[in-house]
C-alpha cells in the first residue's frame, strides 16, 4: 500500500506484538506498540495512528474498555479499530460492534489475513475521508455561491429605497411610498428568515450533543396538530400567492413536538413544495394517524430531485441554482430533517426528475411511546 500509515498494536503478549510489528514493517507500515490497554489509550491520544489493532483479553483495561474510551473522544473516535481475540463468539463480537469496532481478527491468524483486514479498513477510511472532503468542497462552493446573493439582494432593496426616502421624500406620492414600503418590508422579512434559520440551525447542532435536552425536547406535546398544520400551510400558500393550489387532508392528533418546532417543520416543507413547483399545480398536505405513527406528507408535481441530490440534502446545499432562481441558503430541509430526528422521527424524500416530490415526516404516536 502506498504511503506510510501508522498502526498502533495493543496486546499484552510480547511475542505477538513483535510478530505483528515485524510483519507490518515488512509491508511498509510504521508500527507503535503498547503492552496494555491503558498505555494504548495514551499512545492513541498522542500519536493519532491511522489504525488500531487491539487484543480483547487483557488485564484491567481490556479491548472493550480501550475501544469505548477512544470512541468517546473526538480526536480518536474515527480511527479504524480492529479487535483481536481467540474467543470470537457471537455475543462478544456483537458487543464489540456495538461499541464501535470496525472488524474482528480471530486468533490465530495468518499474515495474509492480517494484511487483508488492515488494508480493507484503511481503504474504507480513505474512501470516507474522500467523501467528507468532497462534501466539504460542495459546502464551500454552495456557501460562496449563495451567501453573498442572499445577504445582498434584500439589503440592496432596503438601502436603495431608504436613500430615496431620505433624499426625495417630498416628491413621492402616497402610492409610491406604499409600494416602496412594501418592498422594504418584504426584504426585511427575507433577512429575518435568513437570520432565524442560522440561529435555529446552530441551536439544533448544540441540542444534538446534549442527551438531557433532547429528552426534554421529546417530552413536549402539541394538541390539535391539524389546526397548526392548516394555519401554517395556508400562510405559505398566501406567501407564494398560490392560495388556489393548496389541498389539505388532515386528521387530528397530539404531536410529540412543541408548537414552535412543528410549525417550523411545516413551514419548511410546504414552502419547499411551492418553491419547486409551477403555479397552477396542486400542493397536497396530508396528516395521517395510526396507533403507532403520525405522518405528515407534502406532495407536489414540480421538477423534482435526482437520487444523488436527495442524498446530498444538507446545510447550505441548493440544487441547479444557476438554472433556477432560488431564495434561501438551502437550510430549510436540513432544519426540518434534524428537528424530526431530534424528536425520534424520520424525514424521507421520494422524488424523480420532472415528476414531483413527496416529503414524509413520521413521528411516533405519543400513545405508543
Amino acid at each position: 500500500m502506498a504511503g506510510r500509515k501508522k498502526i498502533l498494536v495493543i496486546d499484552d503478549e510480547a511475542w505477538l506484538r513483535e510478530m505483528v510489528q515485524m510483519a507490518l514493517r515488512q509491508r511498509g507500515y510504521d508500527v507503535i506498540l503498547a503492552e496494555n490497554g491503558a498505555t494504548g489509550i495514551e499512545l492513541a491520544r498522542r500519536e493519532l495512528p491511522d489504525l488500531i489493532l487491539c487484543d480483547v483479553n487483557m488485564e484491567k483495561v481490556d479491548g472493550y474498555l480501550t475501544l469505548s474510551a477512544l470512541r468517546n473522544e473526538p480526536a480518536t473516535a474515527a480511527i479504524p479499530f480492529i479487535l483481536m481475540t481467540g474467543l470470537a463468539d457471537n455475543a462478544g463480537m456483537r458487543h464489540g460492534m456495538e461499541l464501535g469496532a470496525d472488524d474482528y481478527l480471530p486468533k490465530p491468524f495468518t499474515i495474509e489475513a492480517l494484511y487483508a483486514a488492515i488494508e480493507a479498513r484503511l481503504r474504507k477510511a480513505q474512501l470516507l475521508r474522500e467523501e467528507s472532503e468532497r462534501r466539504l468542497a460542495d459546502l464551500r462552493h454552495a456557501i460562496s455561491l449563495a451567501l453573498p446573493h442572499e445577504l445582498r439582494t434584500p439589503l440592496n432593496g432596503i438601502i436603495a429605497y431608504g436613500e430615496i426616502f431620505k433624499n426625495d421624500a417630498e416628491t413621492l406620492t402616497p402610492a409610491e411610498i406604499a409600494e416602496m414600503g412594501q418592498v422594504i418590508s418584504a426584504s426585511a422579512r427575507r433577512l429575518e428568515r435568513l437570520v432565524e434559520n442560522f440561529l435555529i440551525y446552530a441551536q439544533i447542532e448544540l441540542l444534538r450533543t446534549d442527551a438531557d435536552r433532547v429528552n426534554a425536547l421529546r417530552s413536549a406535546r402539541t394538541p390539535n396538530a391539524a389546526r397548526i398544520i392548516e394555519t401554517r400551510a395556508w400562510e405559505q400558500a398566501r406567501a407564494a400567492q398560490r392560495d388556489g393550489d393548496l389541498e389539505l387532508s388532515l386528521a387530528d392528533a397530539t404531536v410529540p413536538m412543541s408548537e414552535e418546532y412543528l410549525g417550523k417543520v411545516v413551514d419548511e416543507i410546504v414552502e419547499n413544495a411551492f418553491k419547486f413547483s409551477p403555479r397552477g399545480t396542486r400542493v397536497c398536505v396530508r396528516f395521517e394517524v395510526t396507533p403507532d405513527t403520525l405522518t405528515l406528507s407534502v406532495s407536489d408535481t414540480g421538477r423534482g430531485f435526482s437520487t444523488e441530490q436527495i442524498a446530498r440534502v444538507g446545510a447550505y446545499m441548493q440544487f441547479d441554482r444557476k438554472m433556477h432562481e432560488q431564495q434561501g441558503l438551502g437550510l430549510g430541509l436540513t432544519i426540518a430533517k434534524q428537528l424530526t430526528e431530534l424528536h425520534g422521527g424520520s424525514l424521507t424524500i421520494s422524488s424523480a426528475r420532472d415528476q414531483g416530490t413527496t416529503i414524509r415526516v413520521q413521528l411516533p404516536h405519543p400513545a405508543a411511546t
